[in-house]
């Protein structure tokens, strides 16, 4: 056989580099045998090698033109499905995979069921033409499924809550049961939804507050924060070098914020206000960079009994009041600048859901901030499966274990590519942990 007639195959997923192709050269050298019995498989309609590519290569480098008619092989009965298939097993125990040729040519098969182990995030191949993964350069590859399942997410997180981050104190749980399906997890002062943990505590995660300020702030940012809740969004916006402004109406809440003060930076403190959300363009008057908050989701979690706690107000009542605190945040907010909302949506009494996120869309959109990326954060089960055997069985409920992270934007996008000086896609290196 003329090596002249075989031809590469463009759609080979396998990829080798030259340290590879040298031994691989040595080893046929040294034991030619081995060709007989795993020779080259070709398609004899195209000439377009199956399963040999790298076996070619090192011929051809070797300086071969021809080899012996039973170092190749003709798939000649082959159907063209089991050809391509071929193509997959064939490379499964050689050379490095090609994740964007398997990802356009070889989506319709079950990649896992042929022994093929993709990275948890496309994004991390090898052959990033970077040289670097998405990983990082944006901590967290930047898709619109943000998984705090993953082990880099949970290792990451580990490391925020290693600095003594407590966004759960300040925090009453239910001791007495309610009468309100949708109130019948606790009574409690919000630390934020960022996690739901289990049926009793829900913290927010310092890893999405990181990429948040990461991907959309530049130094020295003011953040504005209308429901601040627990102080996981104003230590880890301290550590990063922001000015964090919180609002919240718990005095034990934000009592329990300070008395964590002492983790955030000194030349960075977040504040926390104790006061009514409804009055933040007075309470917190100033000019921000971006707005960055948890709000309540509705009535699913009752923070307290008091008659202007929006979490305590009727569905209708907390979206007039939603409407205006979120009108008079955006206000304050620099023109070409983000807002990021981490929401969920809830059910009323009935168990139908409500819409809330796009009642906050919607709220937003009024407010003049548009809607300029959406993804879904998924969190831990945590003790999720046993309370959906329940719910499931009884009303057919699916056990939610995501909520939607919402980016807004305030200005014209064509300014995002140089914010702050910033090249877009680019994390601003002056956002070192301070503390760390």
């Amino acid at each position: 056989m003329k090596l002249s007639k075989l031809k590469y195959n463009p759609e080979n997923p396998r990829r080798i580099s030259p340290e590879q192709l040298d031994r691989l050269i040595k080893s046929i050298e040294s034991l030619p045998k081995m060709m007989e019995l795993r020779p080259i498989v070709y398609d004899p309609n195209t000439m377009y090698v199956l399963g040999g590519n790298q076996r070619l290569a090192a011929l051809r480098k070797m300086g071969k033109t021809e080899i012996p008619d039973n170092w190749v092989k003709s798939a000649d009965e082959m159907t063209e499905k089991e050809k391509r298939e071929f193509i997959l097993r064939d490379n499964v125990q050689s050379g490095e995979w090609d994740y964007s040729v398997l990802e356009e040519n070889f989506a319709d098969f079950d990649l896992d069921d042929l022994g093929i182990e993709l990275p948890e995030m496309l994004g991390e191949s090898k052959n990033a033409p970077t040289g670097i993964t998405l990983s990082e350069r944006f901590i967290i590859p930047p898709f619109t499924i943000l998984d705090a399942r993953q082990g880099y997410w949970q290792e990451r997180k580990k490391m925020w809550l290693s600095m003594g981050i407590k966004s759960d104190k300040g925090r009453k749980t239910r001791e007495n049961g309610s009468t309100s399906a949708s109130k019948d997890l606790m009574l409690m002062k919000k630390g934020g939804m960022g996690a739901l943990e289990d049926a009793n505590t829900s913290i927010f995660d310092p890893v999405l507050c990181e990429i948040t300020y990461r991907w959309f702030t530049t130094a020295n940012s003011k953040i504005l924060d209308p429901f601040a809740g627990g102080s996981v969004r104003g230590i880890v916006a301290s550590l990063l070098g922001h000015k964090y402004t919180g609002v919240d109406l718990s005095e034990e809440q934000v009592e329990a914020n300070y008395q964590q003060i002492n983790i955030a930076d000194k030349n960075s403190q977040p504040v926390w206000i104790c006061e009514d959300s409804i009055n933040i363009d007075k309470i917190a008057k100033d000019e921000y960079d971006v707005i960055f908050t948890c709000p309540p989701y509705a009535d699913l979690e009752v923070y307290s009994e008091k008659e202007n706690d929006i979490s305590n107000m009727s569905y209708d009542k907390f979206i007039d009041a939603y409407n205006e605190i979120l009108g008079k945040s955006v206000s304050m907010l620099k023109a070409n600048a983000f807002a990021v909302i981490v929401i969920g949506d809830v059910r009323d009494k009935k168990g139908f859901y409500r819409n809330l996120v796009s009642d906050t869309i919607s709220a937003m959109k009024k407010a003049g901030a548009m809607l300029y990326n959406e993804a879904i954060y998924i969190t831990p089960a945590g003790t999720l499966p046993m309370r959906t055997t329940k719910q499931f069985q009884s009303g057919r409920k699916l056990g939610k274990t995501h909520q939607n992270y919402l980016v807004f934007y305030k200005g014209d996008p064509s300014h995002i590519k140089t914010m702050g000086n910033v090249e877009c896609g680019e994390i601003d290196e002056k956002q070192e942990l301070v503390n760390v």
